[in-house]
């Protein structure tokens, strides 16, 4: 079950990040989207740029980010949305501050499901350990009561 509710949860995240992309090609002049099937794509291609690419980015950035209090990664998402936007077909981003821009509104957008499915993966848990600690109590005490024991007197 453990396993189906976190492909499910993935999957949910995913549309809702295409949903999101689309939203912010609406919003956003310098940014189009072709459909939801591109909207699909390119979500699942900013992950993975943003899961593979950034860390090495930000890691090899570490000075200047350093320098700029943090700012110059706003300069690396945009980068790598315009990267993304500029090598997909489907999803074209105009120009770097553009990029910029639509990078941070998508990650605005983005943190919503994490936030929903954080809150309800927290209150899973919580109920869950809860349903265990009952259990448990439930069964220590089963053990603490005294047998009973009926006495047979025939007379």
């Amino acid at each position: 079950m453990g396993g189906r509710h976190l492909a499910v949860r993935w999957l949910l995240i995913w549309v809702y990040n295409a949903l999101a992309l689309l939203a912010v090609a609406y919003v956003l002049p310098g940014i189009h989207v072709d459909g939801f099937i591109s909207a699909l794509v390119a979500a699942i291609i900013l992950g993975l740029v943003n899961t593979v690419l950034r860390p090495l980015l930000v890691l090899l950035t570490l000075p200047v980010t350093v320098r700029s209090f943090g700012l110059f990664i706003f300069i690396i998402n945009g980068a790598l949305f315009w990267l993304v936007g500029s090598t997909l077909k489907g999803f074209e981003v105009e120009g770097f501050w553009v990029g910029v821009l639509g990078a941070l509104l998508y990650s605005l957008s983005s943190l919503i499901p994490i936030l929903f499915f954080g809150r309800r993966n927290r209150q899973w848990q919580n109920a869950r350990q809860q349903n265990v600690q009952q259990h448990n109590n439930q069964d220590q005490n089963n053990k603490r009561k005294d047998p009973i024991t009926i006495d047979h007197d025939p007379s």
